[in-house]
């Protein structure tokens, strides 16, 4: 798994590559916490490029979501690794879910 991040205005993007796993979601964890020590007003957690998304990734999404404060976090997922799961585990409930990184950003924008 990588991860890189870049800036669009006030949103913060961490784009994750490859397989999110017991193993690489601590390299996860550290990275959305390097993020939010910074306290952007939106993080996007862009998973369109995630070929793997196992429980320990979805722990660590919940755990960014409790330790956000005021900083919006909202999911790029669209696709049988990604988006079926948060949908299956309702974490779509609890993150606003977007199939492309142009949709997040557009919705914040109008947020």
């Amino acid at each position: 798994m990588t991860t890189s991040v870049t800036v669009h205005d006030d949103a913060t993007v961490l784009a994750v590559i490859g397989e999110v796993d017991l193993a690489t979601a601590p390299a996860l964890e550290n990275a959305i916490e390097s993020i939010l020590g910074g306290k952007p007003g939106a993080l996007i957690i862009d998973l369109s490029e995630v070929s793997f998304l196992a429980s320990a990734g979805m722990a660590a999404l919940v755990a960014a979501h409790q330790r956000a404060g005021a900083t919006r976090i909202v999911v790029v997922a669209d696709g049988p690794a990604t988006g079926r799961q948060l949908r299956m585990t309702n974490l779509d409930q609890v993150f606003a879910l977007h199939p492309t990184l142009p949709e997040a950003l557009t919705a914040l924008q109008q947020n």
